[in-house]
């Protein structure tokens, strides 16, 4: 059959540039948007049942794509508002409103997700469920692709193939986790969460969460709010605007344009004009380390990274905590007050304390990262086969942060041990400090010194989640300090036993544990960085415990500190990363122990 050139481009004119807009086909509306994507909306319960985008099906058919495992019977409308596509799913039976929204031209579902109390089963989240078979790489591949996998704890952590697998490997920090996807021969599916979306969830900026599974369905997902390692009430109101985009497979910018809400009668959504800003300077944190500002109160939250000037995001009005962070260690607090239209003057400084110090293992910064199998902690499970044996000795003066384990527990893995030297002039009364960022079970340090022992402190406040074992690491953030007698010390060689004392039992990884920020001996040494925060005496007269109650990956470089003609004693620190003391030795030579400590030895 032989077409005119005429019949035969009108034809391909249909097909490149079908009409943008919304039918009801049966029991669905259609959303064409005009760019490649047409997706179907249940008119009874506001599940997505089908996802095409340029003729192919992504959409998988055993499960549909909604708010957690579906909204249920609800009320559904969809029409044209101000020139794009817009559905509303009322639920009926939880107290949620989802917006489904989109714009000519362009393959996305802008979204919203307004609720007015908490949903069951205790979390909140969007869930994609796509075609394995043609989207097989997931977040972090292979971490959470679970596909034929025996599970080994609970029904979320699985190996495969020798390696363990989970959900929850493929988490990131609120803070950088603006865009997430999956992808197959030349598609992406995409999550894309501007910082504004987060405003209204919990956990603030070190937050994370699950991003996806591959098992049988590629399940992409975004968490609103949750019950991981939680330690802070849900927030109510609009989540969003985020949205899931596709394209042929690059990552697509975070930075969206989704001004246009404000005149589609979205419950809950602010625009610019009736947010404020403050703007100002962060000083004190030390170079080779992160900062962060923190905003929030109990609607709203914000953040950005920042170690001198900085502008906030756009506000909603109201007054809000604002936290300093090295790293996601707490360093300072104050408050400051927004207002619609207007930008706010306050600056923040690090409190941070320097005491003279005998040793540190590790930077107090919030994160474990630079200690024994920090590195592999996030995306696979304690006993997988790749990790390092757990346990281990710190020799001060030879050993690198890497030979101190991240975490230890009291059913396995052993102790941690920190072995230093004294001479007969250091042998005096001293304080020991232990940062720790997430305990399980009630966990806290034991700790002797030679033949001394301390004082087991109070329990932390519990967070009933798992922790280490789904490669969360921030919770509460305990500090503990013990006085320890001039007479547990001897000159020479002193060994320093941290275990894990808990009320509480368990089996291997699952047995109380926590996780160590740092661990320093302060003494006559050198200076270096330590923090200073809000006391709370235990009921042992010599041990005190810290919490800082705020819920990032810092960047570290090796650093040295300018010296500024001072010099440093024998035995104290001269060098490593965040150091700013004196870096010219008065006895011995300064001597490279990690990229954390140097000594004059």
């Amino acid at each position: 059959m032989h077409f005119s050139k005429p019949l035969v481009w009108a034809a391909f004119v249909r097909v490149s540039f079908a009409a943008f807009g919304i039918t009801t086909s049966g029991s669905n509306y259609v959303v064409d948007t005009g760019g490649g994507l047409v997706y179907s909306v249940s008119t009874s319960t506001g599940d997505i049942v089908s996802l095409k985008y340029n003729g192919v099906e992504y959409q998988d058919s055993s499960k549909n794509t909604h708010i957690n495992s579906g909204l249920g019977s609800s009320s559904v409308s969809g029409g044209l508002v101000s020139g794009y596509v817009k559905i509303t799913i009322q639920s009926s039976g939880n107290p949620v409103t989802q917006y489904l929204v989109s714009k000519s031209g362009d393959p996305t579902i802008y979204m919203g997700t307004y609720i007015t109390g908490e949903v069951s089963p205790g979390e909140l989240r969007f869930i994609a469920r796509l075609k394995k078979s043609i989207l097989p790489t997931g977040v972090h591949n292979p971490s959470a692709d679970i596909q034929g996998g025996t599970a080994i704890e609970g029904t979320d952590v699985y190996t495969v193939n020798g390696q363990t697998r989970s959900k929850f490997y493929s988490s990131d920090r609120f803070i950088e986790d603006n865009v997430h996807g999956v992808k197959g021969s030349n598609v992406g599916i995409w999550m894309i969460i501007p910082p504004q979306a987060y405003e209204t969830s919990s956990g603030g900026p070190f937050m994370r969460d699950i991003n996806n599974q591959g098992g049988d369905v590629q399940e992409l997902y975004w968490y609103m709010n949750s019950g991981h390692v939680r330690t802070e009430a849900w927030r109510m109101g609009l989540k969003g605007p985020y949205a899931m985009t596709f394209n042929t497979g690059s990552t697509p910018s975070s930075s969206i344009d989704t001004s246009f809400f404000s005149s589609l009668s979205i419950s809950g959504y602010v625009a610019q004009s009736g947010r404020g800003r403050v703007s100002g300077t962060v000083s004190g944190i030390p170079s080779g380390f992160e900062g962060v500002v923190h905003w929030y109160n109990n609607d709203n939250q914000y953040w950005i990274k920042s170690t001198g000037s900085f502008t906030s995001p756009y506000m909603k009005p109201g007054t809000y905590t604002m936290k300093l962070y090295k790293g996601e260690l707490e360093v300072a607090s104050t408050s400051v007050s927004v207002s619609a239209g207007g930008t706010t003057s306050k600056s923040i400084a690090s409190t941070e304390a320097n005491p003279s110090v005998i040793f540190r293992v590790g930077n107090f910064d919030g994160q474990p990262f630079e200690f024994k199998n920090g590195n592999n902690f996030l995306r696979m499970h304690p006993s997988d086969s790749r990790m390092s044996s757990w346990g281990g000795t710190y020799t001060v003066g030879s050993s690198s942060a890497s030979a101190f384990p991240m975490a230890i527990w009291k059913s396995i893995g052993g102790s941690a041990i920190v072995k230093f030297s004294l001479t007969s002039s250091q042998l005096v009364q001293m304080t020991l400090k232990i940062g720790t960022t997430l305990s399980f079970a009630g966990a806290r340090p034991s700790v002797t010194i030679n033949s001394w022992t301390g004082t087991i402190p109070a329990a932390p406040v519990k967070i009933d989640s798992r922790g280490v074992t789904r490669g969360a690491y921030r919770g509460y953030g305990e500090q503990y300090t013990w006085t320890v007698p001039a007479s547990a010390f001897v000159s020479g060689t002193n060994t320093l036993t941290i275990g894990v004392a808990s009320g509480s039992d368990g089996t291997d990884y699952l047995s109380p544990n926590f996780i160590f920020d740092a661990v320093e001996l302060q003494g006559p040494g050198s200076t270096g960085g330590t923090t200073t925060t809000t006391t709370k005496t235990t009921t042992a007269p010599t041990t005190s415990t810290t919490s800082t109650r705020t819920t990032t990956t810092s960047s570290k470089t090796t650093t040295t500190g300018s010296g500024s003609g001072c010099t440093q004693s024998l035995y104290g620190q001269c060098g490593g990363i965040g150091y700013t003391g004196c870096t010219v030795c008065s006895g011995g030579t300064c001597t490279y122990g990690n990229d954390y400590y140097s000594q004059c030895l």
